[in-house]
């Protein structure tokens, strides 16, 4: 069975710059203990030449001078291990947000709508989740680490100075880790719930923010607010319980290494008086012993920052290691027919073909598992238009996130050019692909900048003549700062239609070989749409097309019409072609006409 790797070693996987400050950090800390214990000794030898043996300040000033020295390199030494732990911390977090970016993208839509995961829980894991792990690897795996090797060698110290005294650190030492796993097991499952509520928590706000406009109109808002002050009161509960599990622990491994170092300040104290000691070795360990139990303390006070830590990067891993039981669920369905070895380069033809393609979505848990697409077949030539039409749920968007790679073939073939679309590289493909959906999304930022989202290095010339060929021009110009206004988030100064023509103008800009149209014209008044299909003629032209078409006025002008019911395409031809037939086109195009 293969052992599952430690968190730790997740975290610096890859990392080996991370991994080397990290333990570099490590050792500097180790470097100050180790300098403090050995001040102590210094110390000890100091007192009892100056009380005890009567020397003078000249025969003492050399020892002074070495114990001052030690002083200036621990200083120097604790404020490097502090600098290192965070620039470790930093590296992490930022590989972290960049695999956890990567990994969502490489979901895709598809996936992360299926998915049970809302987003303001994955904004919470990927934001906050993130964040606590900079204490959980600057100061809690440092302290951790530090808890075995500074103790180590201060009971070697005292092992040298009082065999007799190690007895007793034996015997402290190994209870207070077991008082401090004991308490630390139920603050770990506080800590792990406080974040599980954390993240239900963004998410319930996010929901509510962004169906705020629904609310008032149902009258619901107050309620709402009411739900909100319930759930900030119960997390508000499970934060002080985590931090009074925070604080007994501290209190208990207080309280246990003071009643240690008094124990031993008892047998030293007595053999001392009984003649049995020397002075300066009686001291030496006196000093020693809260040296030897301070890791362990200082390990204690951090150990919320260890379970609130561990808590998050289980929480991440588990998005990283997403893909996993995503190959779980589709190897449950029939195998795909063609695994890519290794992408290939463009074909240099874009026909397209869908051979016996079927596919089922994962189900979640006590759903039926229904498939999308079964036994589709379609052929789309080079430069030709077909409109995909039929009812909800008929399997159109799942056949156009098949060929944006947004999901993977199950069963069947998809080829472009003769070629296994799973073998062309995927990004180099959806270069090729220009998609209009049916709900764009434009980003907080400039007009100029969700247009350039196409081709950052277009010019503004280029930009220009795509916004008129979309009629976003006249519109755009109209804005307080033309191209350089500032759109807020998902477009809000924008209408719905002028939201789509910007879409559009981004496919006109990209210029790509592949046209996907998602309903373009969904959203657009009557005038608009009549210059928009206009537009999107001008578009379509020498281009292979593929439309899904849900008001059918679009589909009437296309080379081929197929319609879809229950994932498998019932018909195909050309529009009067279809409707003489008197089928299932007919009955949605007197349904659409009304």
């Amino acid at each position: 069975m293969k052992r599952t790797p430690s968190i730790p070693t997740r975290l610096f996987e890859n990392l080996p710059g991370a991994r080397r400050l990290f333990y570099v950090a490590v050792g500097v800390g180790f470097v100050s203990g180790a300098l403090f214990a050995l001040q102590a000794v210094l110390l000890s030898f100091a007192v009892d030449g100056v009380f005890l043996q009567s020397r003078t300040l000249s025969e003492t000033l050399p020892l002074l001078g070495v114990m001052v020295a030690l002083l200036m390199v621990r200083t120097a030494a604790i404020w490097a291990g502090d600098i290192l732990a965070q620039r470790s911390a930093g590296r992490v977090k930022t590989s972290l947000r960049q695999q956890l970016l990567s990994q969502l993208v490489i979901l895709g839509p598809a996936r992360m709508s299926a998915d049970s995961e809302r987003s303001g829980e994955l904004v919470s894991t990927v934001a906050q989740g993130v964040e606590v792990l900079d204490d959980y690897i600057a100061l809690f795996l440092p302290a951790r680490y530090l808890a075995a090797l500074v103790p180590t060698f201060v009971f070697l110290l005292v092992l040298i100075l009082d065999p007799l005294t190690t007895l007793v650190l034996l015997f402290a030492g190994p209870m207070l880790l077991m008082m401090l796993a004991y308490i630390g097991g139920r603050a770990r499952a506080i800590t792990d719930r406080r974040f599980l509520e954390l993240s239900w928590m963004s998410a319930f706000f996010l929901d509510v923010l962004q169906g705020i406009a629904t609310l008032k109109m149902f009258g619901r808002s107050r309620e709402q607010a009411a739900n909100i002050e319930d759930i900030s009161q119960h997390y508000g509960k499970t934060t002080m319980e985590v931090l009074a599990t925070a604080f007994q622990t501290s209190l208990v491994m207080e309280w246990a290494a003071t009643a240690a170092t008094a124990l031993v300040a008892l047998e030293v104290s007595y053999r001392l008086m009984a003649g049995l000691l020397p002075f300066s070795q009686a001291l030496a360990v006196l000093l020693l012993t809260p040296e030897f139990f301070l890791p362990l303390r200082q390990m204690a006070l951090r150990y919320h920052a260890g379970t609130a830590g561990k808590a998050a990067a289980e929480r991440i891993f588990t998005i990283l290691d997403s893909n996993v039981s995503q190959a779980t669920d589709q190897s449950r369905s029939e195998p795909a027919t063609h695994v890519a070895a290794a992408p290939i380069p463009l074909p240099a033809g874009f026909d397209i073909r869908f051979d016996r393609v079927s596919y089922t979505y994962p189900s979640s848990e006590g759903e039926e598992r229904r498939p999308a697409l079964r036994d589709f077949s379609l052929t789309i030539g080079a430069g030709q238009t077909i409109a995909l039409v039929g009812p909800s749920g008929a399997g159109k968007t799942t056949i156009s996130s098949l060929l944006l790679r947004f999901i993977e073939l199950q069963s069947g073939a998809i080829t472009v050019g003769g070629v296994p679309l799973g073998d062309i590289d995927a990004a180099a493909w959806r270069r090729q692909v220009a998609w209009v959906p049916q709900m764009p999304h434009l980003f907080y930022g400039s007009v100029l900048e969700n247009i350039r989202m196409a081709r950052p290095d277009a010019s503004m010339e280029e930009v220009n003549a795509a916004a008129r060929a979309a009629h976003a021009h006249e519109f755009i110009s109209a804005l307080p700062q033309g191209y350089d206004t500032p759109l807020g988030e998902r477009g809000a100064r924008l209408s719905g239609g002028q939201a789509q023509r910007v879409a559009i103008a981004r496919a006109f800009l990209k210029d790509a070989p592949v046209l996907l149209l998602d309903e373009a014209t969904a959203h657009l008044d009557a005038r608009s749409e009549a210059l928009v299909q206009e537009s999107l003629t001008s578009l379509m032209s020498g281009r292979t097309v593929l439309i899904i078409a849900h008001r059918l006025k679009l589909a009437t002008t296309v080379d081929q019409i197929v319609v879809m019911h229950e994932g498998r395409a019932v018909e195909q031809g050309d529009h009067e072609t279809l409707l003489r037939r008197n089928g299932l086109y007919g009955q949605l195009v007197a349904s659409y006409q009304g």
